[in-house]
């Protein structure tokens, strides 16, 4: 029970032309301003978007609500949630979203805890990307992965004596939400919102309880394809991949070239090696064309024919995989095109939040230097500390511990030595 000497706040969610169904905030009387009430308001825009995304509001006979109380954050509840802080529209995305995925269905055991979580955790970045544009759903995926890099175990629960280990922000909720990216990212958008649609809508599981077998089940379902090596390495595997690129081409006449990539993994022990469609983009002069290739092994090399000659490769340009990126190399393109002169470009994105790339050339066989220093000269990171052939280079720079500012990198190898600045913008 909540009890209170609340300030009530109606409010209506018109899902068709004719009908409404309440929606009835309980408020306490200093936390009831102008600024609360906007924030309550975009509970109906969460509605229209999640009704729109995940079928109907499963109880739209009844209501739908928010009761303040005394935590910091919220628990959902079969039509009204509470709440301990009214202005976070996350947090009211967040509790909204369980109404589907963990009230209509609910997990069957703790060990499942992702279905309830990981989907309400990312259904705020679905609101995010609906209200206010892909650009920020994209900066919250990219902020939960760098939480979900954290997690320790499986997303398959194994301790569910434990409450924090259930409750593991970093891997119950940042990396359950990004593996529904990635399956967003493998399925395309139409089977993925046909695939949360079904899920919720499933005779044998709505208004009942479902575990990973039976998201599976439906998923595979709507897709018409096995996702076994899907869900056997993310739910029931530990850790991500850590990729290695080597590429080049050459030109086979006729405009046609001939491109060359090989995907490394470092060793991982449960899955050794990760398998997961990997998309790049060959950038030319004044175009770009996706591909995607099909990684089913630790070490796989591919071969693949573009017209026009390739100026650049992006690995995973679309950030659907959570991931480290080495490395990715660009060894000798053609038996007549070798690195003359060393070189340091500039990094990009600049400004920067975290994550951007820093490219730099190599001549000849060198020891070769990359570290990152802030402005009063102290080293925050070291990129590259090793010996390196001739070829053009390319590393990712993560700097989501560091606080924003101004930083600098330098490159050194043999008596080149060259430095740049970079912003961090948070």
């Amino acid at each position: 029970m909540a009890i209170a000497p609340y300030s009530e706040y109606n409010i209506y969610f018109h899902y068709n032309a004719t009908d409404s169904m309440l929606v009835s905030n309980y408020i306490y009387p200093e936390s009831m301003d102008i600024s609360a009430q906007y924030t309550l308001d975009k509970t109906l825009d969460m509605l229209a978007i999640f009704t729109d995304k995940y079928g109907p509001y499963p109880f739209l006979n009844e209501k739908y609500g928010h009761a303040q109380f005394g935590w910091g954050g919220g628990m959902e509840h079969q039509t009204i949630t509470s709440i301990g802080t009214v202005n976070n529209e996350g947090l009211l995305a967040h509790e909204l979203a369980h109404q589907w995925y963990g009230d209509k269905v609910t997990c069957k055991n703790w060990q499942s805890i992702w279905l309830n979580e990981g989907f309400a955790t990312f259904s705020e970045g679905l609101y995010y990307e609906f209200k206010y544009g892909r650009s920020n759903y994209d900066d919250y995926v990219k902020n939960r992965m760098d939480s979900a890099k954290n997690a320790q175990g499986s997303i398959y629960v194994q301790n569910i004596g434990s409450i924090n280990s259930i409750f593991d922000g970093n891997r119950s909720y940042a990396k359950g939400s990004i593996v529904l990216h990635m399956l967003r990212g493998i399925v395309g958008d139409g089977n993925f919102f046909n695939i949360m649609k079904a899920y919720a809508a499933d005779a044998s599981l709505a208004y009942g309880v479902a575990e990973t077998a039976d998201f599976q089940r439906v998923a595979e379902s709507v897709y018409g394809y096995s996702l076994d090596y899907f869900f056997n390495e993310w739910i029931f595997g530990e850790n991500y991949p850590k990729y290695n690129v080597v590429w080049g081409f050459s030109n086979l006449g006729g405009g046609l070239y001939s491109v060359n990539v090989n995907i490394k993994q470092d060793t991982n022990t449960n899955p050794e090696f990760f398998t997961m469609p990997i998309q790049l983009r060959v950038a030319f002069i004044s175009t770009d064309t996706l591909v995607t290739l099909f990684n089913n092994s630790g070490n796989q090399k591919f071969n693949f024919t573009v017209k026009g000659q390739p100026f650049d490769l992006h690995f995973d340009p679309n950030n659907l995989i959570i991931k480290d990126l080495n490395s990715i190399v660009t060894g000798v393109k053609d038996k007549n095109i070798i690195p003359t002169e060393y070189k340091l470009e500039q990094n990009y994105p600049n400004p920067f939040n975290p994550n951007t790339t820093i490219s730099y050339t190599v001549p000849e066989k060198s020891f070769v230097s990359l570290k990152v220093t802030d402005i009063l000269g102290r080293q925050v990171a070291e990129l590259v500390n090793e010996e390196k052939p001739h070829g053009n280079y390319t590393v990712s720079f993560d700097a989501a511990k560091l606080s924003s500012g101004i930083y600098f990198y330098t490159l050194s190898s043999g008596k080149f030595f060259q430095t740049k600045k970079m912003i961090l913008l948070k």
